[in-house]
């Protein structure tokens, strides 16, 4: 499946449970692991699920691969492979904590060191 498909099939499965503040990331010229980073915010750990399940059904009913998902059992934080793309789907305080957005984009957030 061409990117692009993958990461419109992806977005359109996250709008479609709500998923709020989707951020798509081009990560072609900063890793060789993956193509796309989509991250999506839901607000609670029944949300990050199902937003979860249904990118998954979505890619795999166009014909396109899921090689894993983690993090289902909490809700906090839930990854889904798709190879060429992977989707972080968080609850917002753990979003706010980890700022992949900053850390992909190559401006992370960067806090002063406590004197002793």
């Amino acid at each position: 499946m061409h990117i692009r498909t993958l990461e419109r099939l992806v977005v359109t499965a996250l709008e479609d449970i709500k998923g709020k503040d989707i951020v798509v990331i081009n990560t072609r010229k900063l890793s060789d692991l993956f193509a796309r980073l989509v991250i999506a915010t839901g607000d609670s750990s029944r949300q990050v699920r199902a937003l979860a399940r249904n990118v998954e059904e979505k890619v795999r009913e166009a014909g396109g691969t899921v090689l894993g998902i983690e993090g289902e059992e909490v809700g906090e934080w839930v990854l889904v492979d798709c190879g060429e793309l992977v989707c972080h789907v968080m609850q917002p305080k753990v979003r706010a904590y980890y700022d992949l957005e900053s850390l992909w984009q190559g401006n992370p957030k960067r806090t002063a060191a406590r004197a002793p």
